[in-house]
């Protein structure tokens, strides 16, 4: 389906990022892994799905609260395979306070981080999208790009923001053969989630499965975390040509979070 094609996912040594990463590559396209981290395990991890799936991988560290980083990792990424035909931000961070008590200096990276960079990504990348008439962008929102939660101000704010970036970047490339959507998921299993779970049990005197019931999934009527597989699989969709004329929507995988 990408055969060929390059494909950058940023934030993408593990979690979501690292499961629509394994997708491209199984769908044929050459994929650029990113994290702000810069290590022998970032390089094997992408010479490993190389391997497993017979295409190009690299990794580019970029540090994604850097606008020139985020500009540049395109450049490289381009350098590297060619133009940039399937661009996915995924990069993000999180802090859970009350507003009063949050700390500016988190609010900033967040905005940087789970917003600003899809801005410095995709303002880079669109220009070789429209030459070539064909591009997808996929943005990574969330559940929270649609309805909001206490204590998570800036996470909100960024992915409202990061929902509203997505309509609007749609709209512009409407006519050029470039889609750009936003999937916006609940609660993903992810090595990350996995630590919080133990953290919870800890906090709430609770078993695991009494938190994963009660408390993380709370709000997901299905009561089963996504998998990272069905994200890749949502994501390879989006940049499929059945979904050609699918672009400036969110598509929500959250076990029917956003329907309450």
């Amino acid at each position: 389906m990408l055969k060929g094609k390059t494909a950058i996912v940023t934030g993408s040594t593990s979690g979501i990022g690292l499961g629509i990463a394994r997708a491209f590559a199984g769908a044929g396209a050459n994929v650029v892994l990113n994290s702000y981290t810069d290590n022998d395990e970032d390089r094997r991890l992408a010479e490993e799905i190389a391997a497993e799936h017979g295409v190009k991988t690299v990794f580019i560290q970029a540090d994604m609260s850097k606008a020139a980083d985020c500009a540049a990792l395109v450049e490289k990424a381009a350098d590297a395979f060619g133009p940039v035909q399937v661009l996915v931000n995924n990069a993000g961070i999180q802090h859970v306070e009350a507003i009063e008590n949050f700390p500016p200096e988190k609010w900033d990276a967040i905005m940087a981080i789970n917003l600003s960079s899809s801005f410095h990504t995709i303002r880079t990348a669109v220009p070789d999208m429209k030459e070539a008439g064909w591009g997808r962008i996929v943005n990574i929102a969330s559940a929270h790009g649609l309805t909001a939660s206490p204590f998570k101000s800036a996470y909100v704010a960024a992915k409202h923001g990061m929902v509203g970036l997505t309509k609007t970047v749609a709209l512009e490339l409407a006519e050029f053969g470039v889609t750009c959507n936003a999937i916006c998921p609940g609660y993903v299993m992810t090595p990350l989630v996995e630590g919080q779970i133990a953290d919870q049990m800890k906090a709430h005197g609770m078993d695991r499965d009494e938190v994963i019931r009660n408390v993380m999934l709370e709000r997901q009527p299905t009561k089963q975390f996504v998998a990272v597989e069905e994200m890749g699989a949502t994501a390879l969709f989006l940049c499929s040509g059945q979904a050609s004329q699918i672009t400036g929507t969110t598509i929500s995988v959250d076990g029917g979070w956003t329907a309450l």
